[in-house]
Order: structure tokens, then C-alpha cells, then sequence
């Protein structure tokens, strides 16, 4: 992996990851820095996109190091995408305070017109597992990806306000039957008042974590985002 980049927004010739690499940068957000990996797909899809992935509660210790971020980012590598993961404000070498999903919907818009400005005319594919996956749903509406993809969203768990509005793009919901920590019932009620609904794909015998089962996570969003790339 490839040395940071303490990069700004304005600054479109900034270092950038050769085929199959990574590389760490450090954009200037709303908050400061944000920490973040960027990775070069080894075979770029046509036309070319990127993958902005969000991982889960930072105060539950969620990190762009989750193993379930960390499969989101590689299955959109894997599909020819850019991935870029990140942490969100507060977490790891991530400037400012956590700000209950407000200030992190900030951090995604903001890291969207980034890689736009280095990838212009790219589709983007917002990516996001459990608290990651609801700001990445609010997110949508402003930053309007070609692409959703939602891991366990817990849009009854930790939030007070309404839900946010469907992205209007195809979308699809990655959830485990035996989740723990997000009612995978709750989940599907909440689904069906989309119209459409997203695409659900459910996953028995798997809790929230997915441990020993981060295979079907790939083998969801992989042909998802190939067989929508048209």
C-alpha cells in the first residue's frame, strides 16, 4: 500500500493508485482530514465508476477496517470499480467529533464531489453496512448514484427521525436472517413501504456481522452491479 496523500478537494492532480493498488489519502472535509484507503480496480469496467463505502457506528467501534467494509470496498474493486472507504469524522486519524449521522452524511457528500472531480462522468456506487448503510441512504438524495448498496441498514434501530427518502437508482439490501443487533423483520416491513421495494437478498443462518460468511456478501453485490452496468 502506497504512502498518504494530504490532498485537498482543489487539487484534481493529486497522487493516485496504479491498477490493483491502494493507496491511503487525506482529503480535507467539512471536519478536517478524513482517513481514507483509495483502491484501483485491476480491470476498469466501462464506463468507469467508483464505490463510496461507509462502515458501522463509530461509537460501537466501526472503522474503515471492518471486515464487512473491507468486503464491500473489494467486491467493488472485484466488479472494476474505484473503492474508496474511509472513516468517519472522529474515527482514526479522521478530524472532528461524531455528530449522530448528521456531519457523516457531510463527509459522504463531500468525498463524493472528490472523486468526481478525479473520475468526471463516473457512476457512483454509494456503499454502506449497518449505520454506515443509513447514511449512505441519506446521502442519496443529493448525491444521486447510479447504484445503492445497503448491508443490514438499521433504519429502526438507532435513529429518531423519519426514514430517508428511496434512492432512485437500482438498490440492493443485503441482510441476515439471525441478525442480533438489527430485526431483520423490522427490515422487511420497512422495505416493503418502498416503492419499489429494493432488491432484498436475505441470508439464513447469518447474524450482523456475517462471521464466516462475508462470501455472501460478495456473491450478492459482484454480479449486482455487473448485471445493472449496462
Amino acid at each position: 500500500m502506497s504512502t498518504p496523500s494530504d490532498d485537498q478537494a482543489g487539487k484534481p492532480d493529486a497522487a493516485w493508485p496504479r491498477p490493483g493498488e491502494t493507496l491511503e489519502v487525506l482529503p480535507r472535509g467539512p471536519a478536517g482530514r478524513i482517513e481514507a484507503l483509495l483502491s484501483a480496480p485491476k480491470e476498469p469496467v466501462s464506463p468507469p465508476g467508483f464505490a463510496i463505502v461507509c462502515h458501522p457506528h463509530p461509537l460501537m467501534g466501526g472503522a474503515m477496517s471492518n471486515k464487512v467494509a473491507y468486503t464491500l470496498a473489494s467486491s467493488a474493486q472485484k466488479a472494476g470499480l474505484h473503492a474508496l472507504r474511509f472513516n468517519f469524522r472522529g474515527v482514526g486519524r479522521s478530524e472532528g467529533l461524531h455528530d449522530e449521522g448528521r456531519g457523516e452524511t457531510d463527509d459522504v457528500l463531500f468525498l463524493v464531489d472528490w472523486m468526481r472531480q478525479r473520475l468526471p462522468g463516473a457512476r457512483l456506487v454509494l456503499m454502506g453496512f449497518s449505520f454506515g448503510a443509513f447514511v449512505s441512504v441519506k446521502a442519496a438524495a443529493r448525491a444521486r448514484p447510479y447504484l445503492q448498496v445497503s448491508i443490514a441498514p438499521p433504519f429502526s434501530k438507532y435513529f429518531s427521525e423519519p426514514v430517508p427518502p428511496r434512492p432512485d437508482c437500482p438498490w440492493l439490501v443485503v441482510h441476515g436472517r439471525d441478525d442480533e443487533v438489527v430485526s431483520y423483520d423490522d427490515t422487511v416491513q420497512i422495505l416493503n413501504g418502498f416503492d419499489p421495494p429494493p432488491l432484498l437478498v436475505s441470508a439464513d443462518g447469518v447474524g450482523h456481522f456475517f462471521h464466516a460468511r462475508l462470501g455472501d456478501i460478495q456473491n450478492a453485490v459482484v454480479p449486482f452491479i455487473k448485471e445493472n452496468w449496462l
